[in-house]
């Protein structure tokens, strides 16, 4: 009884004002209604073989595109890359401007030139990867639906294509190198990298000597 009362007690409740406890930041480039790309950082990402599945603001310009144009293309930077992704992140391409972003947010229509990145043409649809991202994931959004409290929408993205920076290629195989890989971490608001490799699971296919 006594050592689980201690191990209660080195636990508190709290609420944190948002659950972002170290997920990977993506720039997701889509097609506006007048065919010029809009560019949009995010934080809830993750994947289940081929398919993505996207947290997207509701209000935003990007879950507005989707819906309308399922094409885009899921641009993952690296840390050296957080300057970029946080000058994109008090714009909106909504015009006007939500009335829950306004007081935070500004309309910027040029979202590449705002955050110093460039456009590249894709070449399975219609929105341009980001050229400094080493990873970029071409894509159609398959099912995009409210989510359970309706601030957000839940995107189900089928990848058609991967671009990937050869350095971070282990030479000869399909393989990323996780070693030559780190991508640009989201923790509670605040961007980090990876720290050095601890180890590596049972299923990997890029196992390193030790």
């Amino acid at each position: 009884m006594e050592t689980a009362a201690a191990e209660q007690a080195a636990h508190i409740a709290i609420e944190p004002s948002i659950l972002y406890f170290g997920t990977p930041v993506v720039l997701l480039s889509t097609r506006n209604e007048d065919g010029t790309p809009n560019l949009a950082p995010m934080s809830s990402a993750w994947a289940l073989g081929r398919t993505v599945v996207l947290g997207l603001g509701a209000q935003g310009q990007t879950a507005r595109n989707l819906a309308a144009r399922p094409e885009l293309v899921i641009n993952v930077p690296g840390p050296e890359q957080w300057r970029a992704v946080e000058r994109l992140a008090p714009l909106t391409g909504r015009d006007p401007v939500p009335a829950a972003k306004a007081d935070r947010f500004r309309f910027e229509p040029d979202k590449f030139a705002a955050s110093g990145l460039r456009a590249t043409a894709s070449e399975t649809v219609a929105p341009p990867r980001v050229a400094e991202c080493p990873l970029q994931l071409e894509a159609r959004a398959v099912r995009v639906e409210p989510g359970a409290s309706g601030d957000f929408v839940i995107a189900q993205a089928e990848v058609l294509r991967v671009h990937a920076d050869p350095r971070m290629v282990v030479p000869g195989t399909q393989h990323v190198d996780p070693a030559e890989w780190s991508p640009l971490i989201y923790n509670f608001r605040h961007y980090f990298g990876l720290g050095p490799e601890l180890g590596h699971s049972f299923r990997t296919e890029t196992p390193r000597v030790p």
